[in-house]
C-alpha cells in the first residue's frame, strides 16, 4: 500500500469569543490520511466542521493543535515563502462558483492567476493564452471563451473554470468544498463525470465534501463521516451504504430519498430525538449522545474512540456499535 499523500493527526481547531469568554470548537481530533489517486469523500450535517477542516489543512485558517503532513513534509510549521511552493500540489474547488470569480477579471486572467502567482508564466504573454486555452478545452469549454467575463457563462460553466483554475499548476490533491451543491441535478452529474475523468487522466487525489450522500457513493472510494467537529465513522464506499456502523450514519442514510418508489415507500425513518447540543456547551462523553436512540450511562463517560468496527479499515467512534438499523427504529 502506497504512503498517504495527506496525513492528519490529532488535528483540533477552536474559536474564542471575545474577551475569551467562550470557546467553539470547530474540528477536533481528526485523524485520517488519503492516498496517492484515491477520493475520500467527507460528509456529514451542516455545521459538523466540514468546511473548516479544509481550510486548516489548506492553512487558511490556522490549527489550535496537531500535525498536517502533505507529500511528506509538515505544514504547520512552514513559513510562508515554503507553503507557497507546497500550494502548487494543493488546490481548492469551491462552493459557489458565483462568488468564487472575480467578476472583474476575464475567464482567461481568472485561470491564468496562479500560473503568474507561481512564476510560470507572464500575465498577457501567448504562453499564458496558450495554456489557459488548453485548459478550458480539457474541461469542455472552448478555447476562445477566456475573453468573456464570468456573467456570460452559466452556473456550470462557472464552475467548469473553477475547476480549470484549480488544474493550472497540476496539483497532486485537490480539495473539492461542495462543488456541485449550487447546481442543477443534471448539471451536477455532469460535473461529477468531467471530475472523474480528469482525475483518471491526470492521476488526481481529491479531498471531496458534501451532505449530498447519493453524490458521495458516485464519486468517494472511502467515505470519512464527521459529526460535531469529529470523524465517527470511516470505511469504503460501499460498506459505508450497506453495512454502517455507528448510530449518527445510520441516521444520516435513513434521512437520504431512495431512487426506487417500492424501497421508500416500505422503509422506515430514523428520526432523532431533541436538538442538536450548541458547539460552546458540548455534551460529555460522546457529543451524539443526547440524540442517540441507543446511548447508555457509558455514553456519558468518555468519549469512544475510533476503532474497527467491521471489515479491515472499517472503523466508528461507538461503544456500541450498530449492525441493524431496525434497532434505532422507535
Amino acid at each position: 500500500m502506497s504512503e498517504p499523500l495527506l496525513s492528519l493527526r490529532g488535528v483540533r481547531k477552536e474559536y474564542t469569543g471575545h474577551f475569551g469568554r467562550s470557546k467553539v470548537v470547530a474540528v477536533d481530533d481528526v485523524s485520517l490520511d488519503i492516498r496517492p489517486g484515491e477520493t475520500l469523500g467527507l460528509v456529514g450535517e451542516s455545521g459538523c466542521g466540514k468546511t473548516t477542516l479544509t481550510r486548516v489543512i489548506l492553512r487558511l485558517v490556522e490549527a489550535s493543535a496537531g500535525e498536517i503532513w502533505f507529500d511528506g513534509r509538515e505544514l504547520l510549521g512552514m513559513g510562508r515563502r515554503e507553503l507557497l511552493s507546497v500550494r502548487e500540489n494543493m488546490q481548492v474547488v469551491l462552493q459557489d462558483p458565483y462568488a468564487s470569480l472575480n467578476p472583474r477579471m476575464r475567464v482567461g486572467e481568472i485561470v491564468a492567476e496562479p500560473l503568474v502567482t507561481h512564476g510560470r508564466v507572464r500575465r498577457g504573454r501567448a504562453e499564458a493564452r496558450s495554456r489557459v486555452a488548453e485548459l478550458l478545452e480539457s474541461v469542455g469549454l472552448e478555447p476562445g471563451s477566456q475573453d468573456r467575463y464570468p456573467h456570460e457563462f452559466s452556473g456550470g460553466q462557472r464552475q467548469r473554470v473553477g475547476i480549470a483554475r484549480a488544474l493550472a499548476l497540476e496539483p497532486k490533491l485537490v480539495i473539492c468544498d461542495e462543488p456541485v451543491s449550487a447546481l442543477d441535478v443534471s448539471i451536477q452529474a455532469q460535473i461529477i463525470n468531467l471530475m472523474k475523468r480528469l482525475q483518471a487522466e491526470r492521476g488526481l487525489t481529491y479531498l471531496f465534501v458534501s451532505h449530498d450522500l447519493s453524490i458521495m457513493r458516485q464519486i468517494a472510494d472511502r467515505v470519512a463521516v464527521m459529526n460535531f467537529g469529529r470523524i465517527v465513522e470511516l470505511a469504503g464506499t460501499e460498506e459505508l451504504f450497506t453495512a454502517p456502523r455507528h448510530p449518527y450514519t445510520h441516521s444520516l442514510l435513513s434521512a437520504a430519498p431512495v431512487a426506487d418508489p417500492v424501497v421508500e415507500r416500505t422503509r422506515r425513518r430514523i428520526v432523532l430525538r431533541g436538538d442538536p447540543p450548541s458547539p460552546a456547551d458540548p455534551p460529555s462523553g460522546c457529543s451524539f449522545r443526547t440524540r442517540c436512540p441507543v446511548a447508555r450511562d457509558e455514553c456519558a463517560q468518555a468519549r469512544p474512540p475510533l476503532e474497527e468496527a467491521g471489515s479491515p479499515g472499517h472503523v466508528a467512534a461507538c461503544f456500541f456499535p450498530v449492525r441493524d438499523a431496525a434497532e434505532l427504529v422507535s
